[in-house]
């Protein structure tokens, strides 16, 4: 199942240097956030969503030719919004994600009390190398 969340974006390409259009997708059905830029797949984040409304970020990825143009950070956003927006919580696991968190206080009521995951990106990154 896959929903569809257009978000029309002032983002500049370093490129092309016109606006971008945006669209979230949820792909339920592969447990991933999609983020598609003038209709390109251009990056993607794995979740894992638990009860009663808690979303495990568990693993970001860009694709290769759109690294280094803020897919990454502009993904982890609209996420963050959607996750809001569906009145959720979030548990950070994935190293990406914790080092956005860890620069910003505008999510941090998005971050489960209980289950808040790594509480920084060299923790996330270690556990991530230990196998957990």
């Amino acid at each position: 199942m896959r929903r569809n969340y257009t978000l029309e974006s002032e983002s500049m390409s370093s490129e092309e240097q016109v606006p971008e259009a945006e669209q979230l997708i949820d792909n339920t059905d592969q447990g991933r956030f999609e983020l598609y830029r003038d209709g390109d797949l251009v990056g993607w984040l794995y979740y894992t969503h638990l009860k009663p409304n808690r979303y495990a970020l568990k693993h970001t990825e860009v694709e290769s030719s759109h690294q280094g143009q803020g897919v990454g950070g502009a993904l982890v956003r609209r996420v963050l919004d959607e996750v809001r927006t569906r009145e959720g919580t979030i548990t950070a696991i994935c190293p990406f994600v914790v080092g956005y968190l860890s620069r910003t206080t505008t999510y941090a009521d998005l971050v489960d009390t209980g289950h808040p995951g790594y509480s920084d990106r060299a923790a996330a990154e270690a556990a991530l190398a230990n196998g957990g």
